[in-house]
């Protein structure tokens, strides 16, 4: 056996005398020697400690003596502690050595300890075994380990020098003084005891860290005199010792609730279909809604662009696992449902998880479900976007889109997933189940009983599986509670599937309707790994564990919906064992069923032994305290029950079986049968089955604690529970999560805590973000090490051994990731670190989730009644038991705060936030056999109370505290603030209860307010807390506050609650510094999961002397110890608090916090800026006429002017008032500040309006400007310091120190690079600049007139190698300037992704490299492949635009002036124009929840505007002597008027895009409505039929009056013929804070000035007048204008040119130039400086009230601004939409040839065929014209001459054709559509008697088709495969085209092929052309073609029947005729002259 032994020699250098003990601890186990009495300086202790020990000796073990005086009656002082690591113990065996000793405060001291160590470990050598070959330790010893580690230092050993064993105290002390501010103590090793651990450890871990950092910080001497810690949730969740866990601060389920999502599906257009001439539809179906496009005719590419939005209300998981399938189907009408081409599926969930939850213009690749085999069957392009509630949605620009048409490239799969996917089967196995409930009544199967004799099991069970929206189920098995099926469901899916999860069900077969049982699902990315060694989905067989509803049978289940996997289980249902495998298909072997179908087949039993070995578990469990018991449960007798799956439920555990289990094992007994079928409650205990389980406590009638709550009396006596049960051991799995959970743990803390101090802004966040991930590499390091031990352990399943192997590989590389960004965390790159160290959380939390379960959850429930009140649930995992630490749950062995809570959607919304009750409960979870040692982490001084008349051995029932110990609480409320609003009025009325223990207090009420600041000390006496008093000081029970609303009527309302520990002070530790007094610190105070609010209080707990003398003293020492560095001010009481007060009978004294609490005050001035109201809504039904503004602050306040008639003037007349206040030193302290409006009505009353509170003030502290900054670009005189704008980018303010900061060039280097537009030339010019000297920066605007005339020369020479022609001026209007702003807004966006990749891409590689060790100039290589990767994959889209990059490779683009396209609103691009006017919304009413937080907006019912700023009184004296200085304005100067100004409001509507279908047809009718004030103007009739994308392109005039019209709101309606008009989204715009703010936003500046033509100047005032009169607003010297295109302004020196052009081209001298040329750099002028804004459009999103949240659309547009007092604008710019402009297209069809020969000749059975071509231009062949027909072609030749002429109107700039059409025949208008311009033509084979048949056909875009060829030979194949590479040519540049293209079709095996060959001339001529030169249709007048010269052959054989003989016969036979003719002529010849020959012989011969 191994084992570890210590032998402890002498302790020497003691101070003084005593009795001394020691306590030595490995492992968390602690041994305590014996006390050593009465020695001197010297204790010899002589003693030896064993730990026998199961695994092998870590490296990073700890060990740890620690050395305390010993007192009988007080608690023992601990003298120091010695912590080594054991790593050179572990490679020699054997070590001694003396060291000394270190304090609490890590300090060494002069006592030393001599040891000696041995360890013997299995094999009984010593050496060294390291597992070097599997992965290197990491070791620290090459160079001092920078000392960042905060609460786990390194097993390693530390310091170069030093020995591998020596202790680490040595390097602590100088590292302590450096003054570094480590944050809390360092917690040595995990090993360490609790004790000096904790000394400090029961305040936050932050607050540690104040402590270290008021001592380093007092050497350095600047120390603030109140530091604070904001140790929000950290303060109780994060120092968890050995004795307690933490608990958990949110209550509220998430799961399970309803949320709304938006799913928006564009169908744009679909590809390569297969089929022939096909009419396609595509049906888009979300879960079970489905929508079809409309049907395009006879195309294989048809596009579509329509828009299909689903709505749903449903929980996210059911959300996510719904199915999207998009399905193409062929020739669908009403009649019949058409054949389905291919399908493609992916769940909701994958869409969610994609960057901005969408896929914009992706190619889904479609299948077919009925034949695998088969390929793809086409691409349909689509958009996919899920929204839910919040999320916005950014839609990539869509402007003119030249789309990306490679596929392969943009295919709609997520990241990583191959585009080539294979087919495979998923067989998910069910071999049985166990443990089910009843699902019947049992009135049926009494009755049954008694008439047949037989009892039945009350269920009939089936499984189903639900996979990719398909379902299987297995058979059912009737009447049985243990159902054994064997069966597997088969999916066949392609892999891998896009669908996350599995959902397997139990239900139970019913003759009604069936339910189900319990519900699992499994997730494929847990089950599997896609990496390099990863594995196929792999499961089991492994049990699984169904969690539902309470398991008593009622007919209507309130919580079935728990059972269908809805919301936290509240209840066991059942377990499942199941098993899951996927097998890849090979689609070419002959045997394989084609089709998807779900199928099921029976499958072998599997062995017992195959989920694991059966063992006996121990579950003992202590409630040391039930408090907070919920008052409305009645005060019955209240008892608590344990369950761990069926065992120890007595209510509705495990129904009988009918069939008691006749299979039972020998081995086992009868005994555990009828355990658990009777369960131990005491009075049915059978005299022959021993009592072996206790499973609930004794029910107790409730105390009562207050109006709320009860508690139980558990004071000294502790009931306990005990459960035996039996499962398959597979703690292994328990264990590996829980080490990756502590590790994830660790590191969450740790990223809390950085994200804290980057929060309240202290120093170093770095240092702690290096420590938490040194600490994380550690963590995985050891994590490797442990689980290295297990790889090779049997009884697993595949899944864990490949999940094993994939954790270690995970961790190993997270482990040296984690190393590799610690070295590059610097003080810039905190935030971005802190990022990807969250990321490795979420890796971590997801590796640490088990799939395959072992142990079920345990449940604790309270019982009244014998009813189920409320439960908790606890995984068993958290409370199992391993000898290894860090395999141990986190809540094994410890004291956890345990809420209960109310089951299913009871604990939904304000149910779900009360505590139903609070327990202090003690588990532990392990092996039978490992149990003695089960009651260790129990608080000591108890003794055990069996069960009376049982054996020795059984465990406790009751546990008798003999100790206890007196304490008194004191909770230090200070304030609280940002509370929820629970009051109609807005406000709160609040109170709060602190609970501890079972006492409770409350604060006093205070009237009104969201942030009341209570100032009162809650005193608790007498608190008595059971156990010894060492472990109560290191972990002290938490406290619990409550905050309530107080009703005058009913009971008060819940407004959140939050947790804290206290500090604890033991009788003999003095009350002092570092620990005394506390400090205050902030605390998040929860609602369900939301956050409402933060308590600033402190609290502490003081143990009680023994007499009242000293409780006198201890009292005094508080306060004296504050006197002394206290200036007594108002708040300096007496010595005591006293205690006359205001006594309130039932409450006593309220007493304040004491002064060494509270904080320092320093006196503040805050002035307010009273600008005026807005929007004030109805009170009470009567109009709000007088208002007036309350400002109040720390008691103090102002009021404002009263308002004398709000309608006719809400501005306030008095603008600037301020007040006075004492406020904290400390920012973070200072508490709101609330803005009030009440109303004043008759006889004096006040009604309140509404309030706003303004949590945080820091952002209004002045700072005055830093002088010694030689900077000009300081923004010196911060307006309230709110925004700092230098350099052109807002940068919010980010504290006071870092103001003077905030330009980050070194000062005085000015670099300044004007437009980076690429047209103009770019001229740097860098220059040093003194701040005061003149600054030279050269502007080069327009080239001038002569550049251009060149180039015209240039490209004339040039002449037709340049296509682009010079755009001209007079083509050139609105529109071309934004689609050129938008192209150029798209090619920032790439060059940044492209930036953004690279950087990336680098910084991978430097992980990369760092973690193999790459040698530098190898990065070079590898990069450059890497860059290769990466450059294929950016190619395909390069080759369309190219990047930023390829600048010079770029298509000279047309010079064209440009605006600034905005893709989002412009406030938010200008921090909301609150440069100087905020704007605070007033709420009233209560607060909405959760969820309904979006619905705030209802609650706003008004705003204030106005401003604030505050600063420390006296201000230095430099600010108020400048000159101009008005003293009543204060800080606020140079601020306008707010005198009522009219003004002339311009709106520009340019477009909407993405409109939320309002109508039935899935479109809208939209129009625009703008209302301002008073006047609205409707659009209504020119409202655009049918059309999602509007294009408006209208500008709209209106007159206001500021201030009482300001807000402008932009709607967009939806016209209806019938009924009224429905509001599609709205978007309002406040005008006033635009027109004042300095931004400058009324009308934007232009890039260029010119004075006519399309980029007219809009404003009436000239650049000129614009830049004299802000010099003059800003005290600016300037402008100077200087010969040679100069300007000076503020000693800086700006460039230009200095000629225009009039409407006439005459030329005129002009400063106009000049000066916008500074206007445009304005940023770059000291003190004034800001951007301006400039010309431009932004981009709003639409939102409907009705759908908060949810964006409905977004509109583009922009508003100008014209006050009225100045010279009146010219006419608006005309924006409205381009007119298509109509063009003709013709096209000759000459001759075809090498067509397909179809048809067989009628006589001659010779192929032929009757050729035809057909073409049309528009989507739906509308107009589709065909040729005549050449009969009988027999070479595929044919002759046709013949014209098509289309008409059509096109649309220049965005490359569409225009058609206007009504939809059907029942529509009211014609509906506008865009398409690409596509030219198709057909060839055709007619046929007389049947339907024409298809040859084959080809489609021209004519924007870019590829060249025809010069003859029919060179036409092939290639001119449509490769056309991303021919050169391609547009017609409507070329005007005439004439070739060969090629005819294609797909043949069976969906291979293009040739079809044919057409020989064809495009002609385009624009409509005037055409009018003057018009031609006819086929070979018709004018301009007739001449006749086809086509062989005879072509004609109609029954027209002409001699003809066609002719031709058949005679062409085909005639050398055959001709013979035969020649061979009758010879015959008749031979006949004649054998016919005649005998007469002539005759006549011969007779002589004639």
């Amino acid at each position: 056996m191994m084992s570890l032994v210590v032998h402890l020699k002498t302790v020497a250098h003691l101070r003084g005398k005593g009795d001394r003990i020691a306590k030595v601890t490995f492992r968390g186990l602690p041994l305590y020697s014996r006390v050593a009495e009465n020695c001197g300086e010297v204790a010899h202790f002589n003693e030896t400690f064993r730990w026998p020990i199961a695994s092998r000796l870590d490296q990073n073990e700890m060990l740890e003596v620690q050395v305390y005086n010993y007192s009988k009656v007080f608690t023992n002082r601990l003298v120091g502690t010695f912590c080594m690591v054991l790593q050179k113990v572990a490679e020699e065996g054997h070590l001694e050595l003396t060291d000394t000793l270190i304090d609490d405060n890590n300090m060494s001291i002069k006592t030393s300890v001599t040891i000696d160590i041995r360890y013997q470990p299995m094999d009984g050598t010593g050496g060294m075994w390291s597992d070097g070959e599997f992965l290197d330790v990491p070791d620290d010893r090459d160079g001092m380990f920078a000392f960042e580690t905060d609460s786990l230092l390194s097993g390693q050993s530390h310091g170069s020098g030093t020995s591998p064993g020596r202790s680490l105290q040595g390097s602590i002390p100088t590292f302590r003084k450096a003054g570094r501010g480590v944050f809390s103590a360092m917690k040595l090793g995990k090993a360490k005891s609790s004790k000096d651990d904790h000394k400090r450890g029961d305040e936050p871990a932050i607050l540690e860290m104040e402590d270290l950092d008021k001592k380093a910080m007092r050497l350095a001497g600047m120390l603030e005199p109140d530091t604070i810690s904001l140790a929000s949730v950290t303060a109780v969740t994060t120092n968890v010792s050995n004795k307690r866990s933490k608990p958990d601060i949110k209550m509220e389920p998430s799961s399970g609730r309803p949320v709304d999502y938006q799913i928006s599906i564009t169908v744009i257009e679909a590809r390569q279909l297969i089929g022939l001439n096909m009419d396609p539809v595509v049906c888009v179906e979300v879960g079970d809604d489905k929508k079809y496009t409309s049907m395009k005719e006879s195309t294989n590419c048809p596009y579509y662009n329509e828009y299909f939005v689903f709505d749903f209300h449903v929980p996210p998981d059911v959300m996510f696992d719904k199915i999207i399938k998009l399905s193409v189907i062929h020739s669908k009408n009403l009649l019949r449902s058409g054949t389905l081409v291919g399908t493609f599926k992916m769940d909701v969930g994958t869409v969610y998880s994609q960057p901005e939850h969408q896929f914009y213009h992706k190619w889904a690749i479609l299948s077919d479900p009925d034949d695998i085999t088969a390929g793809c069957k086409g691409y349909v392009k689509c958009d996919i976007a899920v929204v839910g509630k919040g999320d916005n949605i950014k839609t990539p620009h869509k402007a003119n889109e030249t789309d990306e048409d490679d596929i392969e490239g943009n295919l709609l799969l997520p990241e990583g997933i191959p585009a080539e996917r294979q087919w495979a089967r998923f067989y998910v196995k069910i071999h049985r189940a166990e443990g089910l409930p009843k699902m019947n009544t049992s009135i049926m199967a009494n009755v049954k009983k008694a008439f047949i004799g037989e009892n039945r099991d009350l269920v009939d069970p089936y499984v189903q599986v639900q996979f990719s929206g398909q379902k299987g189920k297995t058979s059912v098995q009737k009447s049985s509670y243990e159902p054994i099926w064997n069966e597997q469901v088969i999916f066949t899916e392609l892999f891998p599937p896009l669908c996350k999860r599995i959902k397997v069900q139990i239900r139970d077969s019913d003759k009604v309707n069936d339910v189900a049982i319990g519900t699992h699902f499994i997730d494929l990315r847990k089950i599997s790994n896609d990496g390099d060694k990863g594995f196929l989905p792999t499961l089991g067989p492994a049990w699984v564990n169904m969690y539902g509803s309470t398991r008593q049978y009622t007919l209507m289940d309130e919580h079935q919906d728990l059972n269908d996997g809805l919301g936290e289980g509240v209840s066991f249902r059942a377990r499942l064992l199941i098993s899951v495998a996927v097998e890849i298909l090979d689609t070419t072997s002959p045997e394989i069923i084609c089709s998807t179908d779900v199928q099921v087949e029976p499958v072998s039993n599997i062995s017992e032994s195959a989920t694991g070995k059966m063992e006996e578990f121990f579950l003992f469990g202590s409630f040391l305290e039930a408090t907070m018991i919920d008052r409305k449960i009645g005060d019955k007798p209240i008892s608590f029950e344990i369950t761990i799956g069926n065992y120890g439920n007595h209510i509705d555990g495990v129904s009988k079986s009918s069939s008691v289990k006749k299979k039972k094992k020998e081995g086992e007994n009868q005994e555990e049968e009828n355990e658990l079928i009777q369960n131990s409650s005491e009075d049915e205990a059978d005299e022959d089955a021993d009592l072996t389980s206790v499973s609930s406590t004794p029910p107790m009638k409730p105390f009562i604690t207050d109006r709320n709550y009860f508690h139980l009396p558990y004071f000294e006596k502790k009931p306990c529970v005990y459960i035996k049960s039996w499962w398959q051991d597979q703690r292994r799995r328990l264990y590996n999560s829980n080490m990756m959970d502590k590790i994830a743990d660790k590191l969450e803390e740790g990223l809390n805590d950085v994200q804290e101090v980057i929060k309240t802004e202290k120093a170093f966040p770095e240092r702690r973000l290096r420590g938490v991930l040194e600490e994380l590499s550690i963590g995985c390091s050891r994590y490797v090490t442990l689980a290295n031990k297990d790889v090779n352990l049997a009884g697993r399943t595949k899944l864990d051994r490949e999940r094993l192997k994939s954790c270690m590989r995970e961790m190993d590389s997270m482990g040296q990731q984690a190393k590799q960004i610690r070295t590059q965390v610097k003080k810039n790159t905190v935030k971005e670190k802190l990022k990807l160290a969250q990321n490795f959380l979420q890796r971590l939390r997801f590796l640490a989730d088990e799939p395959q379960h072992s142990i079920p959850d345990v449940f604790i429930w309270m019982m009244s009644n014998n009813k189920r009140i409320a439960y908790a649930r606890i995984p068993s995992k958290d409370i199992l038991y391993s000898v290894v630490d860090e395999e141990t749950g986190k809540d094994c062995g410890k004291v956890k705060a345990v809420f209960l809570k109310l089951p299913g959607k009871k604990g939904f919304g304000p149910a779900g936030w009360t505590v139903q009750a609070k327990l202090e409960l003690y588990l532990w979870l392990g092996l039978n056999k490992s149990r003695k040692n089960f009651l260790h982490g129990l608080p000591n001084g108890f003794e055990e109370i069996r069960a009376t008349k049982m054996g020795h051995g059984l465990p406790p029932v009751t546990l008798v505290y003999d100790m206890k110990q007196v304490f008194q609480l004191r909770a230090h409320m200070y304030q609280a603030r940002s509370l929820f609003a629970a009051d109609s009025s807005g406000l709160s009325d609040p109170f709060a209860r602190v609970f501890f223990s079972s006492q409770s207090q409350v604060t006093e009420v205070l009237n009104e307010t969201l942030c009341p600041t209570w100032d009162q000390l809650l005193v608790f006496d007498d608190v008595e807390l059971f156990g010894e008093a060492t472990e109560l000081r290191d972990d002290p029970p938490i406290i619990v506050v409550e905050f309530y609303d107080q009703d005058t009527v009913g009971k008060a309302e819940f407004i959140g609650r939050t947790f804290a520990k206290p500090t604890i002070k033991m009788r003999d530790e003095p009350y002092g510094p570092p620990r005394f007094p506390p400090q205050l610190e902030y605390y998040q105070i929860y609602r369900g999961n939301s956050i409402a609010g933060e308590l600033l209080a402190a609290f502490e707990l003081l143990q009680i002397p023994f007499d009242a003398e000293e409780i006198r003293r201890a009292l005094i020492a508080v306060h004296d110890f504050a006197v002394p560095q206290i200036k007594v001010g108002q708040g300096g009481r007496a010595d005591l608090p006293p205690l006359e007060g205001p006594t309130d009978s039932e409450r006593g004294p309220i007493l304040p916090v004491p002064l060494g609490i509270r904080p320092v005050l320093s006196r503040y001035r805050i002035e307010v800026l009273f600008w005026g109201l807005r929007d004030l809504k109805r009170i009470n039904l009567a109009q709000v006429d007088r208002p007036r503004v309350d400002i109040e602050c720390a008691g103090r306040g102002v009021q404002s002017a009263l308002i004398q008639n709000y309608k006719k003037n809400p501005n306030f007349s008095t603008l600037v008032k301020w007040f006075e206040v004492d406020l904290p030193e400390n920012e973070l302290l200072h508490p709101p500040l609330n803005i009030r409006v009440v109303d004043c009505r008759a006889f004096g009353r006040y009604i309140l309006v509404g309030s706003h509170a303004v949590s945080t003030l820091r952002h209004y502290i002045y700072s005055p400007p830093d002088k010694s900054c030689n900077n000009w670009a300081t923004a010196a005189k911060l307006m309230n310091g709110y925004m700092v704008l230098t350099n052109g980018c807002s940068q919010a303010r980010s504290s006071p120190s870092l103001s003077s900061r905030t330009f980050s060039r070194p000062a005085g280097d000015v670099s300044v690079s004007l437009e980076a537009e690429p047209p103009i030339r770019k001229m740097d010019t860098v220059v040093k600049l003194d701040a005061m000297s003149d600054a030279v920066v050269k502007v080069d605007m327009n080239e001038d007139e002569s550049d251009k005339e060149k180039k015209k020369k240039k490209k004339k020479k040039k002449g037709g190698a340049e296509e682009e022609e010079e755009t001209d001026e007079r083509v050139l209007d609105w529109w071309s300037k934004y689609f050129a702003s938008i192209e150029t807004l798209k090619e920032n966006l790439r060059s940044q992704e492209a930036a953004q990749a690279e950087a990336e891409e680098r910084e991978d590689l430097e992980i990369a490299a760092e973690a193999a060790d790459i040698r530098p100039d190898d990065l070079h290589l590898k990069g450059s492949k890497m860059k290769e990767r990466f450059k294929e994959k950016k190619s395909s889209k390069q080759k369309r635009s190219q990047a930023a990059d390829g600048s010079e490779k770029r298509p000279p683009k047309a010079r064209v002036d440009e605006l600034v396209v905005y893709n989002r609103e412009l406030e938010s691009e200008y921090g909301n124009f609150e440069d100087w006017l905020h704007t605070f919304n007033l709420y009233r009413g209560k607060a909405g929840d959760d969820d309904e937080h979006a619905l705030d907006d209802d609650r706003i019912v008004g705003r204030f505007k106005g401003s604030l700023c505050m600063y420390k009184v006296p201000l230095s004296q430099e600010i108020t002597r400048e000159a101009g200085y008005d003293p009543n304005m204060g800080m606020f100067q140079s601020i306008p008027h707010n005198d009522p100004i009219h003004v002339l409001v311009r709106v520009y509507v340019v477009r909407a895009t993405d409109l939320h279908p309002a109508d039935i047809n899935g479109k809208a009718d939209p129009y625009v409505v703008i209302k301002l004030g008073k006047s609205e103007v409707k659009d209504k009739e020119n409202y655009i039929s049918k059309q999602l994308n509007p294009v408006f392109g209208k500008s709209f005039d209106i007159e206001a009056t500021f201030p009482m019209e300001s807000m402008l709101t932009v709607s967009v309606y939806d016209w209806d013929l019938v009924g009224t008009d429905d509001l599609i989204g709205e978007t309002k715009i406040d005008l006033e804070n635009r027109f004042y703010s300095k931004f400058r936003a009324t009308c934007g500046i232009a890039s260029n000035y010119s004075m006519h033509g399309y980029n007219i100047w809009r404003d009436p005032m000239k650049p000129s007048q614009i830049l004299a009169k802000l010099c003059k607003e800003g005290k600016i010297d300037g402008p100077h204008y200087g010969p040679g295109g100069k300007v000076k302004v503020a000693n800086r020196i700006f460039t230009g040119p200095t000629e225009i052009e009039d409407e006439n081209g005459l030329k005129k001298q002009t400063e106009e130039h000049l000066a916008l040329s500074v206007l445009n750099h304005w940023e770059e002028i000291p003190r004034v400086g800001c951007k301006l804004v400039p010309e431009h459009v932004e981009t709003r999103p639409l939102l409907n009230p009705d759908k908060p949240g949810i964006e409905q659309g977004r509109l583009e547009m922009w508003v100008d601004m014209f006050p009225m007092d100045m010279p009146a604008p010219g006419p608006a710019i005309d924006i409205s939409p381009r007119k298509p402009k109509s063009f003709e297209l013709r096209v000759i069809i000459w001759n075809t040839d090498d067509v397909i020969l179809e048809d067989d000749a009628f006589l001659t059975g010779e192929k032929m065929s009757d050729i035809y071509v057909r073409g049309w231009l528009k989507g739906q062949q509308e107009d589709k014209q065909d040729t005549d027909v050449h009969y009988h072609s027999l070479t595929g030749e044919g002759n046709f001459n013949w014209r098509f002429v289309f008409p059509f109107d096109y649309l220049v700039a965005e490359e569409k054709i225009i058609i206007s059409k009504k939809e059907s025949m029942f529509s009211w208008d014609e509906t506008e559509y865009k398409i690409p311009p596509r030219l198709t033509m057909q060839v055709w084979d007619a046929d007389h008697f049947s339907a024409d048949d298809f040859l084959g056909a080809i489609e021209l875009d004519l924007n870019r088709f590829p060249r025809g060829a010069k003859t029919a030979k060179q036409c092939n194949l290639d001119m449509i495969r490769n056309e991303q590479e021919l050169p391609t040519i547009s017609i409507f540049k070329q005007k005439r085209v004439k070739g060969w293209w090629p005819f294609v079709a797909r043949d069976e095996n969906d291979e293009m092929e040739l079809t044919g060959k057409v020989e064809a001339e495009l002609h385009l001529v624009t409509a005037e052309e055409a009018e003057k030169s018009p031609v006819g249709l086929g070979r018709n007048e004018p301009d007739p073609l001449e006749k086809p010269n086509r062989p005879d052959t072509s004609l109609m054989w029954f027209l002409g029947p001699l003809k066609s003989l002719r031709y058949f016969i005679w062409h085909n036979y005639r050398w055959l005729i001709l013979k035969a003719l020649g061979l009758i002529l010879l015959l008749l010849m031979l006949g004649l002259f054998l016919y005649s020959i005998p007469g002539y012989l005759v006549k011969k011969i007779l002589g004639a």
